[in-house]
């Protein structure tokens, strides 16, 4: 299915009419596909991946948070992190220090080049949004909004009773 199917045409190898929730479904993630690409593209030009903008961006909101922290705000695993970490480390962009509440885990803090390549990242991703979404209306963007909103609150529901449903019931 395309982004311009029309209402009634089938999903591939699929005998019924694909539904307006399906065809939202995968407009939704072929966009959210295209916007990947695009500012991959955008901070690869200057020297970043989309995880390490990810990383250094968090970083100016709050230095001096464990990697455990770092994992669960950007919705990634321990070991991806680490790794992340790691690579961040060696082109001197974070550094690590021993965290003062736990010495057996260690507090990540921007270096001053790591500061200025998360201004750059920022710096590029504000310039898309300018070039992108500030383009529609204000109208339309408010609406957009509410919309991704009420679409975020929807699939933390889904999860929740999905989750609860894997999750055995205590004794």
């Amino acid at each position: 299915m395309n982004d311009t199917s029309p209402p009634d045409q089938a999903t591939p190898g699929a005998t019924q009419p694909a539904s307006q929730s399906e065809r939202v479904w995968f407009r939704l993630l072929r966009l959210q596909t295209r916007l990947h690409l695009v500012i991959s593209e955008r901070l690869r030009a200057v020297g970043l991946s989309v995880p390490q903008c990810d990383i250094l961006t968090t970083l100016t909101e709050r230095e001096g948070i464990t990697q455990s922290e770092l994992a669960e705000r950007l919705y990634v695993t321990k070991g991806n992190i680490s790794g992340l970490i790691d690579r961040l480390v060696a082109a001197g962009l974070v550094e690590r220090r021993a965290s003062a509440e736990d010495r057996r885990s260690h507090a990540v803090f921007l270096t001053q080049a790591g500061r200025d390549a998360a201004m750059t990242g920022i710096a590029e991703q504000r310039a898309f949004v300018r070039e992108s979404l500030a383009m529609l209306p204000p109208e339309k963007l408010a609406a957009f909004e509410a919309l991704i909103v009420d679409v975020r609150d929807v699939v933390r529901a889904a999860d929740q009773k999905t989750r609860r449903r894997r999750t055995p019931e205590a004794p």
